[in-house]
């Protein structure tokens, strides 16, 4: 990617601007980030698998009839996106204990959870990316 200068860096990915007023290109990156960034790693070909995720989710969701920013895969990590206002919420989905659900409800990392268990967060670094509720979510318009 260099020659371009980002707009935006997060965790997992780096938004470049687009080849029009339009798109943005985003660059899936190797970093492997846990408990808000406070354990950090890096696996290689981590961004390349999520990028290829990613192009298969927003596939089938467009096959679905659901629109989203997706445009197309231009290479193994890079993604041509629309613009778009980002909803602030991060969708955490486990059916293992994993992560920061094991000492915040007393589970040992790896044990089956009982049924899947879905969280929301607010996607805000500062506060931390707090745990909120459904009724957060539509109390503030965030989705």
């Amino acid at each position: 990617m260099s020659g371009r200068d980002p707009l935006y860096e997060g965790k997992a990915k780096i938004i470049y601007p687009g080849p029009d007023d339009a798109t943005l290109v985003q660059y899936f990156k190797d970093d492997a980030t846990a408990f808000n960034a406070q354990k950090k790693d890096v696996i290689s070909g981590k961004g390349v698998l999520n990028n290829h995720i990613s192009e298969h989710i927003m596939l089938r969701l467009a096959d679905a009839g659901i629109a989203t920013h997706f445009i197309e895969r231009t290479s193994n990590r890079e993604q041509l996106i629309r613009k778009l206002e980002i909803i602030p919420v991060e969708v955490v989905v486990r059916n293992v204990a994993a992560g920061s659900v094991c000492p915040r409800l007393g589970l040992t990392e790896g044990d089956p959870l009982p049924s899947t268990l879905i969280e929301f967060c607010l996607k805000d670094d500062a506060l931390g990316d707090p745990i909120i509720a459904r009724e957060h979510i539509l109390t503030f318009g965030w989705a």
